[in-house]
C-alpha cells in the first residue's frame, strides 16, 4: 500500500516538473473537447454549403488510431487545383480570429466573400463536444473583423443569440447560468461569447471556457511558406532561436535523419555575434541558405510540434509539397500517433491514398460544391484490400 501510494505521488511530482503545477491542474479539470462537425457558405469560393463532418466513421477495423472517442481523428483532403483546399483550413480557422488573441498572418483574410453571391455575409458553424456535452456555435461575418450575428446552443437548448446591426439578442437561456452579468454590448464586433468567457466565473460555464481554450489551442500552418501560421501564439519570435535552446538541434538533427535528411548539425556565431545554424561540413553551410526546401519544410514541421505541447486541432496546407513519397508516409504515420489532438492535412500526393495508411472514412475529396470521404463518395462497398489510389485516379469517386 505504501509503496503504491508513493509511486502515485513520484507520478505526480513528474507531471509538476514536466508541464508546471498550473498546467497540470488545467489538464485533469478540463475533460475532452473535440470538433464534430463544421459547416461554411459564402466564403471566398464557397458558393455552397460546404461540410465536413467528423462523426461520419464507418466500422473498419483497421488504421483505428484514425479514429478517437468514435470521431474522425485524422483526415487528408485532395482535391483539384484551385476548388479551395487552403480556403477549407482558412474557413475552419476563422473562429480564432475573433475568439482568440493568437497570431493572423497577413493578407490571408483578404476577398472574404464569395464573389459568385449575392450574400453580403458568411455564415460558419461549429458543433463540438465537451465530455458528454454538445455545443452548437453559430455565426456569421461581412468581413474578417465584423461580426453580424451570433447564436449559442449546449445540448439542443438555445443560449443566446445577438444580432449586431440591430443591437438586439434573446439571452433567456443563459441567465441560468450567469444571471448577473451584463448584456449590454457597447463595444462594437466584440463577441459575445468571448465577452461571457471572459466576464464570468469558469467554474459556471466550464464549456464555453473550454471551447474558447480548445479554440486558442488551434494551429493551421503552411508547408510551402516559412512559418506562415494562424492561431496557437501570438508570435514566433523564436522561430529561428528555439534550435539552440536546451537539447532541440540534436533532436532536430535526429528528425532530419529519420526523414532521409543525412546531415549533422553545429551553431556558429556570425559576426554580429548572433548565432545560426549551420551544416556540418568542412566548410559550414548556413541552413537557411543552403537547405532544400523539404528540409526547410521539415525544420518548420518540427519547429511546430516541438513548441506546440498543447494544440487541439493542427491544420497543414500541402504538407508534403516538397516531400519524397516515403517521406510523405512517415510524416503522416508519425501524426497518427499523436493521440491527443484532431490532424487535418492538405495534399495532392495520391501515393498516400492506401489503407495500409489510413482508412477511406478519413480520405476526403472537396469539390467545388462539397466536402465528402472516399467511403460516401461511391455506391462501391470499400474493403481493405481495395486500391484507393487506383480507384481515384480511374475516376472511381468523380461526381
Amino acid at each position: 500500500m505504501f509503496k503504491a501510494i508513493l509511486l502515485l505521488f513520484v507520478i505526480f511530482l513528474r507531471q509538476i516538473l514536466i508541464y508546471g503545477l498550473e498546467k497540470y491542474i488545467l489538464m485533469l479539470w478540463r475533460g475532452d473537447y473535440m470538433l464534430k462537425r463544421f459547416e461554411v457558405t459564402y466564403f471566398k469560393n464557397f458558393a455552397n454549403r460546404i461540410i465536413l463532418d467528423f462523426t461520419d466513421v464507418r466500422d473498419y477495423r483497421f488504421n483505428t488510431c484514425c479514429i478517437k472517442d468514435n470521431l474522425l481523428n485524422k483526415i487528408i483532403i485532395y482535391g483539384r487545383n484551385a476548388v479551395g483546399k487552403s480556403n477549407i483550413g482558412l474557413a475552419l480557422f476563422d473562429i480564432t480570429t475573433h475568439l482568440a488573441d493568437k497570431n493572423v498572418s497577413p493578407g490571408l483574410y483578404d476577398h472574404y466573400l464569395n464573389a459568385d453571391s449575392s450574400s453580403d455575409f458568411a455564415e460558419f458553424r461549429y458543433d463540438f463536444q465537451f465530455e458528454q456535452i454538445g455545443i452548437s456555435y453559430v455565426y456569421r461575418k461581412t468581413a474578417v473583423n465584423s461580426l453580424v450575428y451570433e447564436e449559442l446552443s449546449i445540448d439542443g437548448n438555445k443560449i443566446f443569440t445577438y444580432n449586431f446591426l440591430k443591437r438586439k439578442g434573446d439571452f433567456t437561456g443563459l441567465t441560468a447560468y450567469v444571471p448577473s452579468l451584463n448584456f449590454e454590448f457597447r463595444e462594437g464586433n466584440l463577441s459575445v461569447l468571448r465577452y461571457i468567457v471572459n466576464n464570468s466565473k469558469i467554474e459556471d460555464i466550464k464549456p464555453l471556457s473550454w471551447l474558447v481554450r480548445f479554440v486558442s489551442n488551434m494551429l493551421w500552418f503552411r508547408s510551402l511558406d516559412e512559418n506562415r501560421y494562424i492561431g496557437y501564439k501570438t508570435d514566433s519570435l523564436d522561430y529561428l532561436r528555439f534550435i539552440f535552446e536546451k537539447s532541440n538541434m540534436k533532436e532536430f538533427e535526429k528528425f532530419l535523419h529519420k526523414s532521409g535528411v543525412d546531415e549533422t548539425l553545429i551553431a556558429m556565431e556570425n559576426p554580429s555575434g548572433e548565432k545560426v545554424l549551420y551544416f556540418n561540413k568542412k566548410k559550414p553551410l548556413p541552413f537557411l541558405k543552403t537547405a532544400s526546401n523539404g528540409t526547410k519544410a521539415l525544420y518548420t514541421l518540427f519547429y511546430w510540434l516541438k513548441t506546440s505541447n498543447e494544440l487541439s486541432l493542427l491544420f497543414i496546407d500541402e504538407f508534403d509539397a516538397y516531400y519524397h513519397v516515403e517521406l510523405s508516409e512517415t510524416i503522416v504515420k508519425m501524426l497518427e500517433t499523436q493521440q491527443n489532438y484532431q490532424t487535418i492535412l492538405t495534399s495532392h500526393n495520391t501515393n498516400l491514398l492506401s489503407n495500409r495508411i489510413m482508412r477511406p472514412d478519413c480520405y476526403f475529396i472537396l469539390t467545388p460544391d462539397k466536402l465528402v470521404s472516399f467511403a460516401n463518395a461511391t455506391d462501391r462497398e470499400l474493403r481493405e484490400g481495395h486500391n484507393l489510389e487506383k480507384l481515384y485516379v480511374s475516376g472511381e469517386f468523380d461526381e
